[in-house]
């Protein structure tokens, strides 16, 4: 795909895109990176978004759907303070998926969400990715409080929210129907 809303920016331009970017944090865990995204990391987010999980996040979604969605996730950061990180192998640098501290057009509240590449999945990634994100909400932002929306049909999202130490909170899923709501609170860590 030769997009040109995918052609890395030069000069001035990059620059700017990298100053903003070593603004954002950056957070190291045993295996991982979670960093600022990049252009090079939307090939990623769009075989996620149209991959066969992809049912699970809205998906599957076109090429452009998934740049919208990727850069909607990406402004965050500009927006609200949070947002999408890129989650990626600490060695080998290589894009495993991503994690976010966000807020969608239909979120009722802060969201933790988890997206990873299929051959990433399995590995504990995905839990260790949440957990840096969401002690960074607890303990640098000062957030009292996460939720990670999932779909009932997606039982590995669940029990990773379960094993997080997140709780169902019928609440919560009031205010969206057919989606399951698990909360995340400081108290509880694993």
């Amino acid at each position: 795909m030769n997009r040109p809303c995918l052609t890395a920016p030069t000069g001035a331009t990059a620059a700017q895109r990298d100053r903003i970017a070593a603004t954002l944090p950056r957070i190291e865990t045993a295996r991982l990176v979670l960093r600022a995204p990049e252009l090079a990391d939307y090939a990623a987010y769009a075989r996620i978004a149209s991959g066969p999980d992809a049912a699970f996040i809205g998906g599957p979604m076109s090429a452009e759907e998934a740049w919208l969605d990727f850069c909607q996730m990406s402004a965050g950061w500009l927006l609200r303070g949070s947002g999408l990180w890129t989650v990626a192998d600490r060695e080998s640098g290589a894009t495993l998926g991503f994690v976010t501290l966000g807020m969608e057009w239909e979120d009722e509240e802060p969201e933790l969400g988890f997206l990873l590449l299929p051959e990433a999945q399995g590995r504990g990634i995905a839990a260790e990715a949440a957990m840096a994100a969401r002690t960074y909400a607890f303990d640098t932002l000062g957030w009292s409080t996460v939720v990670s929306y999932i779909d009932p049909g997606n039982t590995r999202s669940a029990a990773l929210a379960n094993r997080l130490g997140a709780r169902r909170d019928p609440v919560a899923e009031a205010a969206v129907p057919g989606t399951h709501v698990y909360r995340h609170v400081p108290e509880v860590r694993p």
